[in-house]
C-alpha cells in the first residue's frame, strides 16, 4: 500500500497538485496544499502531481 504525504511547510502554493488531481488535493486560504481525504488512492494522477510539484512538498512511500 502506498502512502501520500504533503509537507505544508515546504509547499510554495504553486497549485500544480490541484490542477493535476483535484479529487485528492486542495489549497487553503494561503494557497498551501491540503489533502482532501486522509487516505487517498494513489493513482497515476496523484503520482503525476507528486512529480510535478516544484517544491518537492509531496511524496509517496510504497510499503
Amino acid at each position: 500500500m502506498s502512502e501520500l504525504r504533503a509537507d505544508r511547510g515546504t509547499c510554495i502554493g504553486a497549485g500544480m497538485c490541484v490542477m493535476t488531481a483535484a479529487e485528492v488535493f486542495d489549497q487553503d486560504d494561503e494557497g498551501i496544499v491540503v489533502l482532501v481525504t486522509e487516505d487517498p488512492e494513489v493513482d497515476e494522477a496523484v503520482r503525476q502531481a507528486v512529480a510535478l510539484c516544484p517544491s518537492g512538498a509531496l511524496s509517496i512511500t510504497d510499503g
